[in-house]
């Protein structure tokens, strides 16, 4: 006796498989991502050091409320901003990407512009252009891996 269904094409309908992309085609996607994890984690860590400035834990042996407005400032907003790139960056998310080249822009800013915050460390600046030129470069080869 032969099963009754087996002519029935809606009872012998296969689920849609759908192929996952070739490696090679996401090989600089997942590129990007790691590097976007790898900014997270130092983001993550820079955020904590400065909230460990703030908190007294590290930084100057004066403490942080002795210290001038200035640098006062640019530590509580590096401590905040850090810590919000890092989960964004974690994430992939392309707030937590402007977010982060916003803090790596500012404090490039802070170096340059206003050297008696920070003291001026020329390594800090270059530091952060190298880390935007290779975000850049890997946003450019993901995007291009897809094109839609």
């Amino acid at each position: 006796m032969s099963n009754p269904y087996a002519s029935d094409p809606i009872r012998t309908l296969e689920p849609v498989r759908v192929d996952k992309p070739a490696l090679s085609k996401t090989r600089w996607t997942g590129r990007f991502v790691l590097f976007l994890r790898v900014m997270a984690v130092l983001s993550l860590a820079k955020g904590l050091y400065h909230w460990a400035v703030v908190c007294g834990i590290a930084g100057p042996a004066e403490g942080f409320e002795y210290q001038a407005t200035p640098w006062q400032t640019a530590t509580v907003f590096f401590a905040v901003i850090d810590l919000i790139a890092a989960v964004g960056l974690w994430l992939a998310a392309v707030w937590g990407g402007v977010v982060w080249l916003t803090a790596s822009v500012s404090m490039a800013a802070v170096e340059v512009f206003f050297p008696q915050v920070y003291g001026g460390r020329g390594w800090v600046v270059a530091v952060a252009t190298v880390l935007l030129i290779v975000y850049i470069f890997l946003a450019i080869q993901a995007a291009r891996e897809h094109p839609n």
